[in-house]
């Protein structure tokens, strides 16, 4: 929904509007600008579904969440990997099809996962692993990866 659906929406909706100041940059800049988002984002994205597969066996589906808390491969740099990947990938099809409506989609996508990881996400995490979760939390920032990953053996 949030990457294909909703900036489709997006896009054909705002067909009609008479301003796109991302239409007025040259295309080939705005094709590389949308690679140089759309490979770190689909690494992000397809890297954390693997690992809460693999490790933490269960999916990013709410009804079959992770058994095992991750804290491996990406999860060691950042809590979210998963979510920038998204909002690194719907930056690139602002790019992509010049619209500033889907750069706002992005930044308005990543203010509601912001105020539910922190209201909803992140009280329930700590009630499924307790401490575990909380040493984690501690060490690893939400958003902006580390470049040295934390490990909880280091500890």
């Amino acid at each position: 929904m949030a990457l294909v659906v909703i900036p489709a929406l997006i896009y054909y909706a705002g067909l009609s509007a008479a301003y796109h100041p991302l239409r007025f940059l040259d295309a080939d800049l705005r094709y590389i600008i949308a690679g140089v988002f759309t490979i770190p984002g689909s690494m992000l994205f397809i890297g954390s579904i693997d690992l809460f597969i693999r490790i933490g066996k269960g999916t990013l589906a709410p009804w079959n969440p992770t058994k095992t808390l991750v804290v491996r491969g990406l999860y060691r740099n950042m809590r979210n990997p998963m979510i920038t990947g998204v909002i690194c990938i719907l930056t690139a099809e602002a790019f992509i099809f010049p619209s500033i409506l889907i750069l706002f989609w992005g930044g308005t996508f990543f203010l509601l996962n912001h105020v539910y990881f922190i209201l909803k996400e992140e009280p329930g995490l700590l009630k499924r692993f307790g401490e575990e979760y909380r040493e984690y939390k501690e060490h690893v920032p939400r958003w902006i990866p580390k470049l040295k990953g934390w490990r909880p053996e280091d500890q």
